[in-house]
């Protein structure tokens, strides 16, 4: 183990998640926090989103409301060092072993007064992989506090049903219906709030979400997604992109891994048609 304890270690195995107050350090906190300023003010020039910067349909360049920078890890040399070579590697490692692939990153944005809420859902259906193992590790930039939206987990639901994410007539819409939702134990909710630097790691189906920030302060999460070297990414959603499924440590597996339980599908989206859970969960694509 390099960074985390085997008590640590069973509780994630358990849950299917972990919070780590203050991981990562004050001097990337700045190095990632100067990178994220720049955005913002390079929003400023924007009307729309971009391929780099995704705006909320408020945003203008007076009232800037960013939604996501996707795949930060191509749009700047300290997001890239971070997510390939960074600390949160060592977690990987500890809980996946030591022969790791990078899938892919995104800073998401909870804007204050209104950040929009991420509704109930599983990762793994939005880009399937031969196995189960594929985890998150998001980082607070910032003290995240209950008003400003934090992730909620529901402990253990990465053991039970993977749910099809569509509503009732069959539309995928990303995110768990209603009459689905009955069955989830939503009365067990862990809210992951924590001072800045802190970490958060989810499997990959474990049920989660988050209300809006109705804080006046900004909520950035910065999230990476690992697997083991033997998880098959199945569907290109993400793998379209530089540095997806590139290997970070180890070496390439030998054998591609499955697991029995079958997993739902995506829709077959066109290059460029999907960009944010944003978009798809509020009917926007």
């Amino acid at each position: 183990m390099k960074v985390l304890t085997e008590d640590q270690k069973r509780s994630y195995e358990e849950n299917g998640y972990l919070l780590l107050e203050r991981f990562v350090s004050e001097e990337w906190l700045d190095k990632l926090w100067a990178v994220t300023n720049r955005f913002v003010e390079e929003s400023r020039q924007l009307t729309d989103s971009t391929e780099a910067i995704l705006v909320e349909p408020e945003h203008t360049p007076e009232n800037p409301r960013l939604r996501r920078i996707p795949h930060t890890v191509i749009h700047d040399p300290v997001f890239e060092e971070f997510g390939l070579r960074g600390p949160l590697l060592d977690i990987a490692e500890d809980l996946l072993g030591p022969n790791l692939k990078f899938h892919h990153s995104k800073l998401n944005f909870k804007w204050h007064s209104g950040g929009e809420e991420v509704k109930w859902h599983q990762d793994i259906q939005f880009w399937p992989h031969t196995n189960y193992s594929p985890l998150t590790i998001g980082v607070y930039l910032d003290d995240v506090t209950p008003d400003m939206g934090p992730m909620g987990i529901i402990p253990g639901s990465h053991k039970r049903e993977l749910y099809n994410l569509a509503s009732e007539d069959g539309t995928w819409t990303g995110s768990i219906n209603d009459t689905d939702l009955k069955t989830v134990d939503l009365d067990n909710v862990a809210w992951l709030q924590g001072p800045r630097g802190s970490v958060t790691v989810h499997s990959c189906r474990s049920v989660h979400g988050s209300y809006p920030n109705r804080s006046a302060t900004m909520r950035p999460l910065l999230l990476h997604t690992y697997a083991p070297a033997d998880a098959l990414t199945v569907t290109d959603l993400v793998s379209r992109v530089a540095f997806s499924d590139m290997l970070v440590r180890g070496e390439q597996a030998s054998h591609i891994r499955f697991d029995d339980t079958p997993c739902p599908m995506p829709p077959s989206f066109k290059p460029g048609e999907y960009s944010s859970i944003f978009k798809v969960q509020q009917n926007q694509m």
